[in-house]
């Protein structure tokens, strides 16, 4: 019995100039899914879920969330994202950049939300510090916190367990694990194939633009790092 996907993107082309950084992408992911998207540097991944998350158009084909196009607000409020970028404003304070998300995504009364926030990730003593002041673990963790504030159906990270500590990374995996119990859908666009492939149920492999694999997480994908990709790579040659 198929699924009908949450999340789709069909026939996507994304060109720079004349460059197609990504080419004839077709991928469904389906609700409660938690989807490793894995590449090599470079291989598209980025600009992928930056599609995703309605920060980019594609060249050619579509991407729709729940049958909606991502240029509707009602689609864009489902996400939660954490990117390179870490999108925390650095002349508020901790209190007051999970204020102004609270703001954005209408919740009412959020002070109890933002309490609870802070101390998970370990922010309540620096809550009146502007974000300017915080090394980039402590702003990776706000980001973290306001990726999942709203409760999002979907989350998307890119890079999601770059410069953690290991308990910020032990938080974070415990939030995925948590979302994906409670029927959330996760896309995680990493590298870091230990992590990534630990959470996920799915997997999408990119090489060079073109999706080279799209299937469940198995004991078989369990590869030494420097083998894994290899197989996708000939396997896109041959």
């Amino acid at each position: 019995m198929s699924k009908e996907p949450l999340i789709a993107a069909r026939g996507v082309w994304k060109f720079f100039g004349d460059f197609a950084a990504l080419r004839e992408i077709d991928l469904e992911v389906a609700a409660g899914t938690t989807l490793a998207l894995l590449g090599r540097n470079g291989a598209g991944k980025t600009t992928l879920l930056r599609m995703l998350a309605a920060l980019s158009s594609p060249s050619r084909g579509s991407v729709t969330v729940g049958g909606w196009s991502l240029r509707q607000s009602s689609a864009r409020a489902r996400l939660g994202i954490i990117g390179h970028g870490i999108w925390v404003y650095d002349d508020l304070t901790a209190q007051e950049n999970l204020e102004f998300f609270a703001g954005l995504y209408g919740i009412p009364k959020p002070q109890p939300q933002i309490d609870r926030w802070l101390e998970s990730t370990g922010l309540t003593r620096v809550r009146h510090s502007p974000a300017r002041e915080f090394s980039r673990g402590m702003r990776q963790r706000l980001a973290i916190a306001r990726a999942f504030f709203h409760d999002p159906d979907i989350l998307l990270l890119d890079e999601p367990f770059t410069a953690l500590d290991d308990r910020a990374a032990a938080l974070l995996s415990g939030l995925v694990e948590q979302a994906h119990a409670g029927g959330h859908t996760v896309i995680i666009s990493t590298h870091q194939l230990r992590e990534a492939l630990a959470l996920a149920t799915d997997v999408a492999v990119l090489d060079r633009g073109r999706l080279a694999f799209r299937g469940p997480n198995t004991p078989e994908l369990q590869a030494p790092p420097e083998d894994f990709y290899r197989q996708f790579t000939e396997q896109n040659a041959g």
